[in-house]
């Protein structure tokens, strides 16, 4: 748990750095510190996304993902609850949206390649390696984000320990599917929401990229699926 330890404690360093820095940087200067950021995290985004060994599995997968998260409204709940936070935090007369800083900065510190490789690396061999470069990056990430989106980003330090920290625990349970296919296929559909998450940071769209969540989950399944079919079908042919 190392690796995420370090990871949760650049997220509330960097956060607060921007945080202090706030209050003295010009709003146009923080748009376009925003608009470089996201371009950063789209570049980040398209480099991930040439991993894919399969490019239907990664179709089926965001679009399942987005069917089954759309139904199940991922991103209201989601919504609901930071909220809620939102409503302790918030001050008065803020035009910064804590929700948006919880969901936008969870999102693009725990999507991604480094988050799951990291992660599964840490709990199945104890290489904390790649979760430590992981937090030196979001170190930066989170003062340019926590100037611009406020307290919102600090707060999602709690939601990196989470996530990050449960997949180092189930890291044994999973490791069976994870294989470097499965893996290269997971990380193409996070790039994919990490893009998403790049054209909104940069005021291009507003997509609910919490509803495309569940295509991280299908990729890797997916993955392993289609062999089982293409011998189904070698059978009956």
């Amino acid at each position: 748990m190392l690796g995420v330890i370090v990871n949760v404690i650049t997220v509330i360093v960097g956060s607060s750095i921007g945080l202090l820095f706030k209050k003295g940087i010009p709003e146009r200067v923080s748009h376009a510190a925003m608009i470089g950021l996201g371009a950063c995290t789209l570049y980040i985004g398209i480099s991930g996304s040439l991993c894919s060994e399969n490019v239907l599995i990664l179709i089926a997968a965001v679009v399942l993902g987005a069917i089954v998260g759309t139904l199940l409204n991922i991103d209201g709940a989601i919504n609901r609850l930071a909220q809620k936070v939102e409503t302790k935090f918030k001050k008065e007369g803020s035009t910064v949206s804590v929700a948006e800083g919880i969901i936008t900065a969870t999102l693009l510190f725990c999507v991604g390649s480094m988050t799951v490789t990291g992660s599964i690396q840490a709990g199945l061999t104890g290489d904390n390696s790649v979760l430590i470069t992981k937090a030196m990056l979001d170190l930066v990430s989170s003062i340019m984000l926590a100037s611009s989106l406020g307290i919102g980003v600090l707060l999602s330090s709690v939601a990196v320990f989470v996530i990050q920290g449960g997949l180092v625990i189930l890291a044994g349970l999973i490791s069976p599917l994870m294989s470097t296919g499965a893996i290269n296929e997971m990380t193409c559909a996070g790039s994919i929401l990490i893009i998403m998450i790049g054209t909104n940071l940069m005021g291009i769209t507003k997509i609910k990229v919490a509803d495309f969540l569940p295509a991280i989950l299908f990729a890797p399944i997916i993955h392993n699926i289609v062999p089982l079919f293409e011998k189904l079908w070698n059978l009956i042919v």
